[in-house]
């Protein structure tokens, strides 16, 4: 069954304790919603460090990436039906979601194995 990363760009989180829990509460929610479809339930990022061509390093982001989650789903139409549901867009996130490719990687016995 194919896999899909759902990658959490931007959103606004409330300021407010109390709203910032009930925000994570609806997340939670969502999250036992999809049930066994979630592989990766959240992978939040921070200190994030930027490598340019020419070597040099910045602090911070170009993409305003914030997380990623990753779902095992039938189809794309039923990711992006996830997706539609999930409650980071209520925080004016914006979702991406994209289906993973499966890279074969030679392993150390002469076959090779798949990863992903």
């Amino acid at each position: 069954m194919p896999q899909y990363i759902f990658v959490y760009l931007g959103g606004e989180y409330p300021s407010d304790p109390q709203e910032a829990q009930a925000h994570l509460q609806k997340y939670q929610q969502w999250l036992m919603s999809l049930g066994t479809a979630v592989v990766s339930p959240a992978v939040p990022f921070r200190d994030t460090h930027t490598l340019q061509p020419d070597g040099s390093v910045s602090r911070g982001t170009v993409s305003a990436m914030s997380g990623l989650s990753i779902m095992r789903m039938d189809s794309m139409q039923e990711a992006i039906a996830a997706a539609r549901a999930c409650p980071f867009l209520e925080i004016k996130g914006t979702l991406e979601v994209s289906e993973m490719i499966e890279m074969p990687r030679a392993s150390g016995d002469g076959g090779n194995e798949t990863v992903n």
